[in-house]
């Protein structure tokens, strides 16, 4: 009876996990996903123009503004513009997706800068994704920690994929927690949601079995005590795992775990990942 109800449990764990990288992987290559864009532009006054995007591009103290020829039309919000278009003064980590024809041009600020990305979906790196590599889900890598949160936020610096770029996080706090016995803790970040938390880190497999520069794991919200599952069977690549146009985040130096973390996705294809 124990034997049935752990293989069933196991089944469910595994289906569960199937769920999760399925979903991962459709985010991916959405046809404007990561894996669709094709340029990477940092705006400043002069105007710029790219031949994936429409108009001529600048920004200062006002924001972003496009300029765009006779003929030719971007769609923001829901509503055709023409002519010249001021997407105003974009919050940190912000931005706007406007769509041209069957492209999008998100425009967006990371690291302090005003950045033009567009994405195509007949980019050749997303027609070409076959999926992402992971380790087999495993139970044993899915704990129970404790979210440790600060007196206040700590603003924390760290480095971007993109060199010479910086992020700012207000990190609310850490969380502990035991992998075989040996206690460690990941100083956590703000995740997607009220209350949600990811821990950026990197590994013993980093570089190795995984991509170098971070992973990247989803916390729901602790509960009442601080009580969070950590499951490191969900641990992510960021969109730089598979394309030098991506902005992602570097983890903290104290999030460099000295335990190889063998759970999770692996090294991508595009990477030279099996």
């Amino acid at each position: 009876m124990t034997t049935e109800a752990t293989t069933t449990d196991l089944e469910a764990f595994t289906e569960d996990w199937l769920d999760w990288q399925r979903a991962q992987e459709a985010r991916l290559a959405d046809p404007h996903g990561f894996l669709a864009i094709t340029s990477l532009h940092f705006l400043d006054e002069r105007p710029q123009r790219f031949p994936d995007a429409p108009g001529a591009w600048r920004t200062g103290p006002d924001g972003v503004v496009v300029a765009l020829d006779e003929g030719e039309e971007l769609v923001v919000d829901g509503t055709p513009v023409h002519g010249e278009h001021n997407f105003g003064v974009l919050p940190e980590r912000g931005g706007v997706d406007a769509v041209w024809k069957d492209a999008v041009i998100e425009v967006a600020k990371r690291g302090g800068n005003d950045i033009v990305r567009p994405r195509h979906p007949d980019a050749p790196l997303r027609t070409a994704f076959t999926g992402t590599p992971a380790y087999d889900p495993d139970p044993r890598w899915a704990v129970t920690g404790r979210y440790v949160p600060f007196e206040q936020p700590r603003p924390t610096t760290v480095g971007a994929a993109v060199e010479g770029l910086e992020h700012v996080y207000d990190a609310p706090g850490r969380v502990e927690f035991e992998l075989d016995g040996r206690p460690l803790s990941l100083t956590a970040f703000p995740g997607h949601g009220e209350g949600r938390l990811i821990l950026l880190f990197t590994d013993a497999t980093s570089g190795v079995t995984t991509y170098a520069a971070n992973r990247v794991l989803a916390l729901d919200p602790p509960a009442a005590d601080g009580t969070v599952r950590l499951d490191f069977n969900r641990a992510a690549n960021l969109p730089c795992a598979y394309t030098d146009l991506a902005t992602c985040p570097l983890p903290p130096a104290e999030n460099r775990l000295p335990v190889a973390v063998e759970a999770g996705q692996t090294l991508p294809r595009e990477r030279g990942g099996s």
